[in-house]
């Protein structure tokens, strides 16, 4: 397939944007389109010639060796040229290289030391002017003579510092193999994903990072008659002790002051617990689950995940991601299609990883199907929540590779099951096939399913073995609380703190707990005399006109009605039926009922600030199942609450009565 011109730097974003699609397409076909040879043919027109080169080829994986010399093929090479690579998919170095030889049919330029695998842009500088000749994604090749076998189509070897490394997991998310005794590997691909990775096994990192996101995968050349050669380098590392922290629905959009929150809050926040942790000696990694951005503003606020990348990159820690709606591309009604935006700078949208001894799985349980989504336009963004079958047949193969005895960390990004209810009964399945996937899970002792989505915190345990772990979001509501002129907090529709999970995993043993933004690690629940509460539209939305504060008593809720009953509602938002709540009045033990209940702090952060300017709320607060009431016998009594989880940690609080009620309260 010929490309009939060499892109400029000038061209504008969406150029390029069209271009890295169209790339895309052809890489990520299915199969039903082949390209006729490995290499990009960029023939230059006259206006965009400006060196007068001729037939220069940019592969679109250029395999090289480490401390050598590479070829670039085409005529009109000078002694002075310097070839220019320029970071892309989250890079940072950019590198200068001068020529090293001009031949009849191309030149050669040595690599540097310090290049990182990955793609860049390539360009040749000719004192000063410059000239685009591709992007490339760099692939470092141990062994450039390694034989093909019949039938196998992506070979390599894993390896650390040139030592193959034996029973290491490869896939192309289709099919699974194990590396050999001497790390090699050889796998019959149709290269319908477009890429290979390694599931990269415990007490070992990748060594091929880009910024703090581990390139644990390989893009394939979209020709199932070419052999690929895709290695893998890893580094020994000790993180059988490891922390990971679990961070759900980001949203970052550049609106609603979310960049500004984004850095002073969360990543402030998560450094801090990261540089405590490591100074313990702890190996500290995060997991996405999905909704990094918000599909919806990429193209109005030029906002995409390759920002993303830039935002997260201030995190000091390793970052693995999850797919979530979201993080689809809204110009296409396919959700394969969909997706390529999100393969082409992330990787793959379902993998596996191991840490210490805890495997890791990720999943795509989002089927995308955004009605009426073109070229230049949004669809409506609808989907359905469910795992594609190609997922589960390829998710069998890797848990054949996993003893029943390590403990299962599963991400997706759309809950699979429905928040619980106070009854304590088992919730319905939010995945359609939920029980399919559940089932695939049978025989290990221990399975933990991360989940976001709902912006909210709940726990579902199934059995002894199974459990749930919906996240509230690291956005909260959707940033709007912090946003200048608001709340000046940072409040989940549950009324959980904008906030992240943090798992500390000492070899197969696990805890957990939720992590409130710009708090201590002991801030796990907040208390109302309800007695003070009372939502109205005088005190609440005194701006908003008659027909907006007609909505108040609708989004108040039970707070829009005077409360003197004495009576005090606890928040706890790292529940589960393992925790114990108790409360004393005078030393008399009081009786705790677990409710069903909106925050009324989160009502008058979002709801009540909306209505005031004369807006109506678009997010939904959530009545939620981790509140708990208790009746004092007098207004004024201090009440001691006790609070414990079900590692043993204890919180508590000397709830002084009159406690007031107000936007900055604990």
């Amino acid at each position: 397939m010929l490309l009939k011109k060499i892109l400029l730097p000038a061209q504008r974003r969406r150029s390029v944007h069209a271009f890295l699609l169209l790339l895309l397409l052809i890489c990520f076909s299915c199969g039903k389109e082949v390209v006729s040879r490995p290499e990009e043919i960029h023939p230059p027109t006259t206006e965009q010639n400006k060196l007068g080169l001729e037939d220069v080829r940019i592969p679109l994986v250029w395999d090289v060796q480490r401390d050598a010399a590479t070829q670039i093929s085409g005529k009109g090479f000078q002694s002075n040229d310097e070839i220019l690579l320029e970071p892309l998919d989250g890079l940072t170095n950019f590198f200068r290289i001068r020529l090293s030889e001009i031949g009849s049919a191309g030149a050669s330029f040595p690599l540097p030391a310090d290049l990182q695998e990955g793609r860049y842009t390539v360009v040749l500088d000719r004192e000063g002017v410059k000239q685009t000749l591709g992007s490339s994604t760099f692939n470092f090749v141990l062994r450039a003579n390694l034989p093909n076998i019949a039938g196998k189509t992506i070979k390599g070897v894993v390896h650390i510092a040139g030592q193959g490394l034996a029973n290491v997991v490869v896939s192309d998310g289709s099919e699974v193999t194990k590396t050999d005794r001497d790390g090699l590997y050889y796998l019959s691909s149709t290269k319908r994903n477009g890429y290979v990775f390694v599931s990269v096994p415990g007490n070992h990192e990748v060594l091929s990072m880009a910024s703090n996101l581990p390139v644990f995968y390989r893009y394939l050349n979209p020709n199932p008659n070419v052999v690929d050669t895709r290695d893998f380098e890893l580094k020994a590392v000790d993180n059988n002790n490891h922390v990971l922290l679990s961070l759900a629905d980001m949203h970052l959009a550049n609106r609603n002051d979310d960049l500004h929150q984004f850095q002073a809050g969360f990543i402030a926040d998560a450094n801090q617990q990261i540089a405590k942790m490591q100074g313990a000696g702890k190996k500290v990694y995060a997991l996405t689950l999905g909704d990094q951005t918000w599909e919806t503003y990429w193209y109005s606020n030029n906002f995409m995940l390759p920002e993303y990348v830039k935002e997260i990159a201030k995190l000091q820690a390793p970052v693995f991601n999850t797919i979530g709606n979201h993080d689809n591309d809204p110009y296409f009604a396919s959700d394969w299609l969909s997706e390529n935006a999100y393969r082409r700078v992330l990787g793959p949208t379902y993998y596996s990883f191991n840490i210490g001894q805890i495997h890791y799985i990720v999943l795509d349980n989002i089927e995308y199907i955004n009605v009426g989504g073109s070229t230049g336009n949004i669809g409506n963004r609808n989907y359905n929540a469910k795992v594609a079958e190609q997922q589960f047949a390829w998710l069998k193969k890797d848990l054949e590779t996993v003893d029943a005895s390590t403990p299962i960390i599963l991400a997706t990004h759309i809950q699979l099951h429905h928040a619980p209810s106070i009854t304590g009964s088992l919730p319905a399945f939010r995945m359609s096939n939920g029980q399919q996937l559940v089932d695939l899970f049978t025989r290990f002792e221990q399975v933990h399913v991360l989940t976001g989505h709902t912006h909210v915190n709940y726990r579902v345990v199934r059995n002894d073995h199974f459990m749930e772990h919906n996240t509230a979001a690291v956005c909260a509501t959707w940033w709007w609380t912090g946003r200048t002129g608001y709340a000046g907090n940072h409040i989940a529709p549950d009324g959980s703190p904008g906030g992240y999970g943090i798992w500390e995993v000492s070899g197969k043993n696990l805890t957990w707990q939720y992590k409130s933004i710009g708090y201590p690690e002991d801030y796990q629940f907040r208390s109302y005399d309800l007695n003070n509460v009372h939502i109205t539209a005088a005190k609440y939305a005194p701006d908003a006109n008659t027909s907006h504060q007609n909505l108040v008593p609708q989004y108040a809720a039970d707070f829009a009605n005077e409360n003197r009953d004495n009576e005090v509602l606890i928040n706890v938002w790292g529940y589960d039926p393992s925790w114990t709540i108790s409360v004393t009045e005078n030393g008399l033990a009081l009786s705790v009922q677990r409710v069903a209940s909106f925050d009324p702090l989160q009502l008058i952060s979002y709801a009540m600030k909306r209505i005031n300017v004369n807006a109506v709320p678009t997010f939904d607060a959530s009545n939620s199942s981790h509140m708990f009431k208790v009746r004092a016998s007098s207004a004024s009594s201090t009440l001691k609450i006790k609070v414990a989880d079900r590692f043993g940690r204890v919180y508590t609080e000397d709830m002084v009565r009159p406690k007031a009620f107000n936007y900055t309260m604990r």
